[in-house]
Order: structure tokens, then C-alpha cells, then sequence
């Protein structure tokens, strides 16, 4: 396996509530394509929403449909298990993405603050409680 990843996706209860959050946090998307997949008991519906992110594309999917697509038993919602990683260029970038996401309807979980290892970072929740990590690095200069 090469050290790369391409696609990260989401599991959602409302797509389309999902898709209104990510275009309020300035994500663009066609919308939910897809639509004319219908599914049925073992095979995912096709409606899906893409953001096409730097190097990566972020999409939120149904998750029931998710779950049927890999095949495994549904899962109950939670958070925590993980959380994505979104590096700005200042410190000041961190505090103003955090504020937007709560604007657009996150629950910003902690406020930014300087961490003993030298980032300054803050977390939100999703509206699927799938966290996000706003963080400035002083360390990377490319962001």
C-alpha cells in the first residue's frame, strides 16, 4: 500500500443537512449526486455529496448506506474514535474557523489554546459529531 489517501468519507444520518454544514464552512459541492441509485435490502443507495478538497475528497454518505456498501452491521453513532486534521497558517486563522463552524451550526467541543508541544489548537463537532481539529503549527511552513 502506497502512504497516501485520496477520499475520506463520512457517515451522516442527514445528507442533506450535512451538506448545508460543509458549504457554510465554504466547502463546494455539486450538491447530492447520485441520486438515481436507488438500493435496495443489500445494496447502497448511490446519493452522495463530494467536496473536493486539496490532494483529498471529503464525502458524506448515508450512514445506513455506508455500513451496507462495506458490509458490515450498522453502527450506533458516536465520536471520538477519531478526528480529522485541518492546519492553517496563523493562530488567528484557528480562532476565526472555529467561530465560522459554530456559526454554520458545530459545537466547538474546546477554544483553541496553545498545547505544551508547541501547536495551537481548538476542536468541533459536526453535526454528526465527527470531529475536527483546527490547528496552527508553527512548524509547517507550506499551509
Amino acid at each position: 500500500m502506497k502512504p497516501r489517501v485520496h477520499v475520506i468519507t463520512l457517515a451522516v444520518e442527514d445528507l442533506e443537512r450535512s451538506l448545508s454544514f460543509y458549504r457554510r464552512l465554504g466547502l463546494e459541492s455539486e450538491g447530492v449526486i447520485a441520486s438515481e441509485f436507488p438500493g435496495d435490502e443489500e445494496m447502497a443507495a448511490g446519493a452522495i455529496a463530494l467536496f473536493q478538497l486539496e490532494g483529498l475528497v471529503l464525502c458524506v454518505f448515508p450512514r445506513s448506506e455506508l455500513a451496507k456498501d462495506a458490509k458490515v452491521p450498522l453502527p450506533s453513532p458516536t465520536s471520538g474514535l477519531f478526528s480529522i486534521g485541518h492546519a492553517v497558517g496563523s493562530r488567528e486563522e484557528v480562532d476565526a474557523l472555529l467561530d465560522v463552524a459554530e456559526v454554520a451550526g458545530a459545537t466547538v467541543t474546546v477554544r483553541a489554546y496553545d498545547r505544551p508541544f508547541g501547536v495551537y489548537s481548538g476542536y468541533f463537532q459536526d453535526p454528526d459529531g465527527h470531529l475536527w481539529e483546527i490547528l496552527w503549527n508553527p512548524a509547517l511552513d507550506d499551509v
